[in-house]
């Protein structure tokens, strides 16, 4: 059991924001060579990311609360939680997953009202909240959601398939989702997220953007240099 220093709010206030954020995605991991693939990335990840899906609000099955808790205890880095699933069980899901060792969830902003209680409840739980949304949903949807969150994630492609191209309109929603952030005065409190499409031609591009952070999938774990990727990574700017 590898003990952390921070958890919750404080684990996620404490990632650096004068650099991208390495996030990496675990349903591209080895999940038969599972904990070998995390001491693998440990050095370099920021933020493990851990989708969960219903397979009704999104087509996938993924992943479960006993496997959460299981990476909680091999990895001193946080975990956050993205929630593909219907708005009947986000809270309940919220809590089981918080329970398991989430430091982060972020729910849909499609979830409406029941998504909202669900940030409230992951606070309340002592963990850190965001929230995403899907692509074809208008960036405005976030709205409501901007005072109670700590990271807007938004989908470049479509919800729960992997090795999709990334949307052309991706880049002008991230703008859009900067705008409202800074509209609200969030812009420096809120961590401006990219998942889907995330390519070693797309990053730069999500990147200048405004992405601060983007779900690497296949592009971190499929590299054999990994200390190289991820300095890349770090080195990409926002535009002016």
């Amino acid at each position: 059991m590898i003990s952390k220093l921070l958890s919750g709010p404080a684990a996620i206030a404490a990632l650096p924001r004068d650099r991208m954020i390495a996030e990496f995605s675990l349903w591209s991991a080895d999940l038969v060579n599972f904990e070998s693939d995390l001491k693998r990335i440990e050095p370099y990840v920021d933020l493990h990311h851990i989708d969960v899906a219903d397979g009704h609000f999104a087509p996938s099955f993924l992943f479960f609360p006993d496997l959460v808790a299981r990476i909680a205890g091999m990895t001193a880095k946080p975990i956050h939680v993205h929630l593909m699933v219907d708005e009947g069980i986000v809270e309940a899901q919220t809590r089981q997953f918080i329970e398991a060792g989430a430091d982060m969830i972020s729910v849909h902003a499609e979830n409406g009202e029941a998504g909202l209680r669900a940030v409230r409840l992951a606070r309340q739980l002592g963990a850190e909240a965001g929230v995403v949304l899907r692509l074809e949903t208008p960036v405005e949807t976030v709205t409501p959601f901007v005072s109670e969150v700590a990271f807007v994630t938004l989908l470049g492609t479509a919800i729960g398939v992997k090795g999709q191209s990334l949307s052309d309109k991706a880049c002008d929603r991230l703008g859009a989702a900067r705008a409202i952030l800074k509209q609200a005065g969030r812009e420096a409190e809120v961590v401006l997220a990219a998942d889907g499409g995330i390519r070693h031609e797309t990053v730069p591009l999500l990147r200048a953007a405004g992405a601060e952070t983007v779900v690497l999938g296949s592009l971190a774990f499929g590299d054999k240099d990994l200390a190289g990727r991820i300095g890349w990574l770090h080195g990409l700017k926002v535009a002016a």
